[in-house]
């Protein structure tokens, strides 16, 4: 799984590399968190647009604290009814480079993971309003290649871009594909160990819980 991501491009670059209307206006959140707003992309009636959502569906269930499910590990899961199958709940999370914590624990920092060949590429999310939460989205998960794998077994299913429209319109059983292939190819990935801390001193006290579901 990843918990942060970077996005390094304006709202002109994604409306050209995304096919929608430029949106000046629009600030790009980077770096982003579980819990914070960060940028995706719809597609409803062939027609794509950008838009700034919270990263993270509300935990289902009285009594439970509040926060984010950013991550969709599990089709099946009773959370994920309703909305996995339904076209409209898809959309494209525009990422530059995923995040992964690497060394000891308390001392955790950042390890980044791109794509010299796309500077900019998208992951396979969904999206819904959700009442008392608004609008939110997630991204879903699958198997880590090679290059991911010591520092996590799960990441972020990363589409080509020849595969958004598929994914927007996709069926249920492919999504299950989706989710199931081949990890994305290893070599064509670069690692960037950092000193930069997971999480920075100064906001540990009051970070969000970080879940998949």
């Amino acid at each position: 799984m990843s918990n942060l991501y970077r996005l390094d491009a304006g709202a002109a670059d994604l409306a050209s590399q995304f096919g929608t209307e430029v949106a000046p206006d629009l600030a790009v959140p980077s770096p982003v968190r579980p819990g914070e707003r960060g940028v995706i992309v719809r597609g409803v009636s062939g027609r794509r647009s950008i838009h700034v959502l919270q990263w993270g569906f509300p935990r289902p269930g009285k009594n439970v604290e509040p926060s984010p499910v950013n991550l969709v590990a599990d089709l099946t899961n009773p959370m994920w009814d309703g909305m996995v199958p339904d076209p409209r709940y898809r959309c494209l999370i525009p990422v530059s480079a995923l995040g992964q914590p690497d060394g000891p624990k308390g001392w955790m920092t950042r390890t980044w993971f791109t794509i010299p060949d796309w500077p900019v590429f998208a992951l396979a999310g969904f999206c819904r309003s959700v009442p008392g939460w608004g609008a939110v989205y997630a991204a879903m998960t699958g198997e880590s290649n090679e290059l991911v794998k010591p520092l996590n077994d799960r990441s972020p299913i990363i589409l080509a871009p020849g595969e958004y429209d598929r994914w927007l319109a996709a069926d249920i059983r492919e999504v299950i594909g989706f989710q199931f292939r081949a990890p994305f190819p290893a070599d064509r990935m670069a690692m960037e160990r950092t000193d930069e801390l997971w999480v920075p001193l100064a906001e540990r006290s009051n970070r969000p819980r970080m879940k998949q579901e």
